[in-house]
């Protein structure tokens, strides 16, 4: 099999696998890009993101530009002479000049069946619209978002997975089928079939409004909501001003009276606008997540209580 030198751009643990895989498999890397580390958690620290890592433990080249739209940026890119590059997660736009510079094209690992959730949230999009199946994409870049050939897909079943769990699945699939791809480039050009048109839609990045649990929806969309939130940055329910995060819930098919967002019983399980949701997993502010009734021996919301 021929082995192909490529460009690795990702910065989630979503392209670890993929950047593992290909390694094992003999391909040559010759440099990965990752967005630059970023300060988060409570203290503002800068962490580093597991491709950094992976570059750093394998001894490759490692570039972390804020951007792609520069000449400097394209000409370092450029001198790397790659017969390939692959994107997975990268979440940096790249630019026509970057594009045209592999001879075999820039291939993205996308997590999703094409055209169906195009865009930067996918995995979570799928499991808030409460889709059956999703799966990957291999496709050839072009300068629309997510819009290239289709160079292969494999579908998987959604089932009761939250998306930590569907993005591993995702992640390792990704993987095995960009192997694939590496060996079938390896005879010439890879260029795929036409996305459709008729059933695109757009996956929109996650915002705060996305996380709020709205008690006026149904019991079962907001259990699409919450497993598509877990396990971060998780849903959550508001309670003495407080956002309390719900990590797993689950949706009871009940004919209730009583108006939407009012808990009825000692297991916080909650009126909807049409069934109930009772929450299993719960995390307060600054403690760690917990079965729903071990928080609630602590602090308890009372039966009555009208959630905000």
């Amino acid at each position: 099999m021929t082995k192909l030198k490529f460009a690795f751009l990702g910065t989630s643990h979503f392209g670890l696998p993929a950047l593992s895989a290909l390694l094992d498999a003999g391909h040559k890397a010759l440099s990965v890009y990752s967005q630059p580390p970023r300060p988060s958690g409570r203290g503002r620290r800068v962490h580093s993101n597991p491709i950094i890592e992976a570059a750093n433990s394998n001894t490759v080249q490692l570039r972390t530009p804020s951007t792609l739209r520069d000449a400097h940026e394209t000409h370092l890119f450029a001198s790397l002479k790659p017969d390939i590059v692959v994107v997975a997660a990268y979440g940096l736009i790249l630019p026509p000049e970057i594009l045209r510079i592999p001879r075999l094209g820039c291939i993205n690992i996308h997590a999703s069946l094409l055209p169906r959730w195009r865009g930067a949230a996918p995995i979570q999009r799928s499991i808030m619209a409460n889709d059956e199946v999703t799966g990957i994409t291999i496709m050839r870049m072009d300068e629309g978002l997510d819009t290239g050939p289709i160079l292969s897909q494999r579908q998987i079943r959604i089932g009761s997975d939250n998306a930590g769990k569907l993005h591993d699945r995702l992640a390792a699939l990704g993987a095995e089928m960009i192997v694939e791809t590496f060996a079938e480039a390896g005879t010439g050009t890879p260029t795929g079939k036409t996305q459709p048109e008729s059933g695109a839609t757009y996956a929109a990045r996650l915002t705060s409004e996305d996380e709020r649990l709205n008690w006026e929806r149904t019991a079962h969309e907001l259990e699409c909501q919450v497993r598509a939130l877990s396990p971060r940055p998780g849903a959550h329910l508001m309670f003495a001003g407080k956002r309390w995060k719900v990590l797993s819930a689950r949706a009871i098919s009940e004919l209730v009276k009583t108006k939407p967002g009012y808990v009825l019983d000692d297991q916080l399980t909650v009126s909807c606008g049409n069934g109930l949701l009772q929450p299993t997993e719960l995390q307060r502010p600054g403690r760690k997540a917990m079965p729903t009734a071990e928080v609630l021996r602590g602090a308890p919301i009372p039966p009555g209580t009208k959630l905000e």
